[in-house]
């Protein structure tokens, strides 16, 4: 699994330069207001099928 720093990317040019989830314009901060609302990993996956299961879960690795 990659680690979260591999994960996640910071650019001006994307987004203003707020964390996204690599290769994609899907912000990190998304997928935590998704978990803090009570969704499923799995929910947020099917909404955003950019992001990775692994990008997924390396962050949730980084977070708790």
């Amino acid at each position: 699994m990659p680690d979260s720093t591999s994960v996640i990317e910071r650019s001006p040019d994307i987004l203003g330069g707020i964390a996204v989830f690599s290769g994609t314009r899907v912000p990190v901060k998304t997928f935590i207001d998704y978990l803090e609302a009570g969704d499923s990993i799995d929910e947020f996956l099917d909404d955003f099928p950019t992001v990775t299961t692994q990008q997924a879960e390396a962050v949730l690795a980084r977070i708790f």
